[in-house]
């Protein structure tokens, strides 16, 4: 099962309602993911040289105890079990000595636009938990989950995330994900679990800092990636969708001249304001669709 949700606003005047409008998207999925939630949140860029990095850790963890410790803070904002950091500090290194020193806090997203929540629960209690109402920015990405091979847990809820301001949200199942880590490991990519929507995450990535632009990467996934699929993705811009040749996992856009909204089914978009004279249309197979967000 699992559901998936995405929204990108055009007029930058409409961009705090993104998280007003997204909420009942993501409620909206519940029967198809009940078992926990996430959400990838782009707004305004940080500045040249800082990066925001999104942190989980298990409740009750002393979050003010963390930034005493941590040097080149520029932000610091906690809610219930994560906080997003902002800092001047490589991330590279920041996660080895977060790993070293604080095992149970995981790095979620690095990046200058991005925020990441996820956690275990119902998407209403996820996105209470997290004020999901009151982001704002340009564009989101988010998933219901329901777990079917691997455990219930943070860690496992999407999106997952590679590099800096990249994420992807996947219904569906690759049968060839352990193929994709035995080609990008020796390459000196990391996996942080064994969940197939990180392989695939991982493996887009790595051919973007390739080089290969978003399109560029994607198609050469219809080659690379087996299995069937609805992958919805989000970069520092961009929102953008791609399903497989056989297009089984079910998808439905809609865009009008204030939005674009994405979702597995049409009761996530039935409550968006205009959605009566929105262009409505299923992503063709084998086709991508990217939407980029105006500056």
């Amino acid at each position: 099962m699992c559901g998936i949700v995405g929204l990108l606003i055009k007029k930058p005047e409409l961009r705090d309602r993104l998280g007003e409008w997204a909420t009942p998207m993501l409620i909206g999925m519940t029967e198809r993911g009940p078992d926990s939630a996430g959400i990838a949140v782009y707004g305004d860029p940080v500045a040249e040289g800082l990066r925001k990095i999104s942190l989980h850790a298990p409740a009750g963890f002393d979050w003010p105890g963390l930034q005493r410790q941590l040097a080149d803070v520029a932000g610091f904002e906690v809610r219930a079990n994560h906080a997003v950091l902002t800092t001047s500090a490589d991330p590279v290194a920041l996660r080895a000595w977060l790993k070293l020193t604080h095992p149970t806090v995981h790095v979620l997203s690095v990046g200058r636009a991005i925020d990441l929540y996820k956690d275990v629960g119902t998407p209403a209690q996820i996105a209470d938990r997290y004020g999901m109402a009151g982001f704002r920015g340009t564009h989101l990405v988010a998933h219901t989950r329901m777990a079917t091979e691997s455990a219930v847990t943070p860690e496992n809820a999407h999106p997952y995330t590679a590099g800096e301001d990249w994420c992807l949200v996947h219904n569906g199942s690759l049968s060839n994900p352990n193929s994709l880590r035995r080609q990008l490991e020796p390459l000196g990519i990391a996996f942080d679990g064994d969940c197939d929507t990180e392989a695939a995450c991982r493996y887009f990535e790595w051919r973007m800092r390739e080089g290969d632009s978003l399109e560029q990467a994607l198609n050469k996934g219809f080659d690379e990636l087996d299995g069937f699929y609805t992958f919805l993705m989000g970069t520092s811009d961009a929102l953008a969708i791609v399903r497989d040749g056989f297009a089984c996992k079910p998808a439905l856009v809609a865009e009008t001249d204030d939005w674009v909204a994405i979702a597995s089914e049409y009761r996530s978009l039935a409550h968006l304001p205009g959605v009566k004279g929105a262009t409505l249309f299923e992503p063709q197979p084998e086709r991508i669709y990217a939407w980029r967000a105006q500056a």
